[in-house]
């Protein structure tokens, strides 16, 4: 009988600290990082690997440039 009405208390106990409402986790908000969908890109000027300077205006295609930023793993 001792047994039984341990292993129910246990057991009550158990879900009680199951069923206590846990507090809402808080998610931390990112920066947003760079320039919102469809903004203009402010203008640059850089050199290339042959030391021509290219600009916006230089690289920009018939359909418009795509300016991608890579950082290799090996720098």
């Amino acid at each position: 009988m001792r047994v039984s009405a341990t292993v129910i208390c246990l057991f009550a106990i158990l879900v009680a600290g199951l069923a206590q409402e846990k507090p809402p986790v808080q998610q931390p908000v990112a920066s947003p990082v760079g320039l919102p969908v469809g903004a203009k890109a402010p203008g640059i000027a850089l050199s290339d690997q042959f030391g021509r300077t290219q600009t916006n205006e230089t690289l920009k295609g018939t359909k418009g440039t795509i300016l991608l930023f890579f950082r290799s793993a090996d720098w």
